[in-house]
């Protein structure tokens, strides 16, 4: 595996639940909270995945669910093969 390139948007959380969701299929804000030893609220992991989503690394499974997949955009920054400082400048959570 190549070295990760994170954005300076990035935290450490965005990785982690990538990796989450990656190893899932699928998952939920509510799941990574209960699931796993984030330490994140369902609102900091919910406004996360916003973001990650307006950055193109995850996807709603439905319209205006809340359960998320990873993209290949996504699947490509884990592996390493993806800068996301070059390809996106600053996603926002407030994105419509």
């Amino acid at each position: 595996m190549s070295e990760r390139k994170a954005a300076p948007w990035m935290c450490p959380l965005d990785e982690r639940i990538m990796e989450y969701i990656k190893k899932e299929d699928w998952a939920t804000p509510g799941v990574i909270e209960n699931e796993t030893m984030m330490n994140a609220s369902w609102g900091r992991t919910y406004e996360r995945l916003k973001i990650l989503e307006e950055a193109g690394f995850v996807e709603r499974l439905t319209k205006y669910g809340v359960m998320f997949e990873l993209t290949g955009e996504g699947q490509r920054y884990l592996e390493g093969s993806l800068d996301a400082a070059r390809h996106v400048e600053k996603p926002s959570p407030h994105a419509d």
